[in-house]
């Protein structure tokens, strides 16, 4: 438990609300696209029918999607969860490009992605020393 007290204290209040933030948007999305999925809203059918998925399909693709945000979402398999929301999202993205669809939809999963890493960066202290942005040293 000291090593959390510790981790915590090493990120600035500000970069830690900014990564909690970051972080809710992308559990509020997720968590409404894969419930979406999983529902079969008519919604989710129209819009994967041209990428030619089929009902259990699409179940299964939001169910891969709330477990993967389930990890990320937990402090100890964040890291892991935002690995498989990566190539869930990798995954979408070929999907739309092999589909030719608008650039906007093919790159919001990308976007998505990138979101998901920025929270993560910005709140865990461990990451951001793995993956330095700068050089030790630099300002």
């Amino acid at each position: 438990m000291g090593s959390a007290v510790v981790q915590a204290a090493s990120v600035s209040k500000a970069r830690l609300w900014t990564g909690r933030v970051l972080t809710v948007l992308v559990a509020i999305f997720g968590i409404f696209d894969g419930v979406t999925k999983v529902l079969l809203t008519p919604q989710v059918r129209a819009a994967s029918a041209p990428l030619g998925f089929d009902d259990r399909h699409i179940v299964a693709i939001g169910v891969f999607l709330l477990v993967f945000l389930a990890l990320y979402l937990i402090p100890r398999t964040a890291v892991f969860g935002a690995l498989l929301l990566t190539a869930y999202l990798g995954g979408a993205f070929a999907i739309m490009f092999h589909a030719g669809m608008p650039p906007f939809e093919m790159l919001f999963p990308v976007i998505f992605a990138v979101l998901a890493w920025a929270g993560l960066y910005a709140r865990e202290p461990r990451l951001a020393a793995l993956v330095p942005l700068r050089a030790p040293g630099e300002r």
